[in-house]
């Protein structure tokens, strides 16, 4: 499958299929999206919002929430208002999230099955990282992301004029909903 993918690649540049897309590193409509990896959400929440290349910064992880004030998503944003001129913030969940009720006994086990050793997940817990926790979902999808909203809004390196909104958007729909 990889491999077609590089192939396309290849072809895609040969063609110039990118000059339609060519645009800067500054969204046009100084929006950062956090929102979730989910496949179906790929083309869907671009088409549902009108989005086109070089509007917004999309940045996602798996379900579009923010676990930990210091994290990846939390630099991006930091990255996206301070060097890109980001002057709102989406959250965005979604109906029928994979992660909802993630369990992560269920994931470490998948973990052994995969042949990655006990001492390796105990080395983790250790480190000082909550292992479990990290690892765990969430029941409900309003609620991640009301704390996510909160977890910006309240963060000591966010400016207090970034607008900071949360939305669950329908998977099958697009259909957007502000919490």
């Amino acid at each position: 499958m990889l491999e077609d993918i590089l192939k396309y690649n290849r072809e895609f540049v040969e063609r110039k299929g990118y000059e339609k897309y060519i645009t800067n590193k500054y969204p046009d409509k100084k929006i950062a999206i956090v929102s979730c990896m989910d496949t179906r959400l790929t083309e869907l929440l671009p088409a549902a919002l009108g989005l086109k290349n070089g509007d917004v910064k999309i940045i996602k992880n798996a379900g579009g929430t923010i676990s930990q004030p210091f994290d990846s998503v939390i630099r991006s944003l930091l990255v996206a208002i301070y060097e890109l001129g980001v002057k709102e913030v989406m959250i965005i969940g979604h109906t029928d999230c994979g992660v909802q009720h993630m369990d992560s006994d269920v994931m470490i086990h998948h973990m052994m099955e995969r042949g990655i050793s006990k001492d390796h997940i105990d080395m983790m817990r250790y480190c000082g990282i909550d292992f479990e926790s990290w690892l765990s979902g969430f029941d409900d999808t309003e609620k991640a992301v009301h704390e996510s909203v909160e977890l910006v809004q309240h963060h000591p390196l966010i400016p207090s004029d970034i607008v900071v909104r949360g939305f669950i958007m329908n998977s099958v729909t697009g259909e957007l909903t502000q919490l």
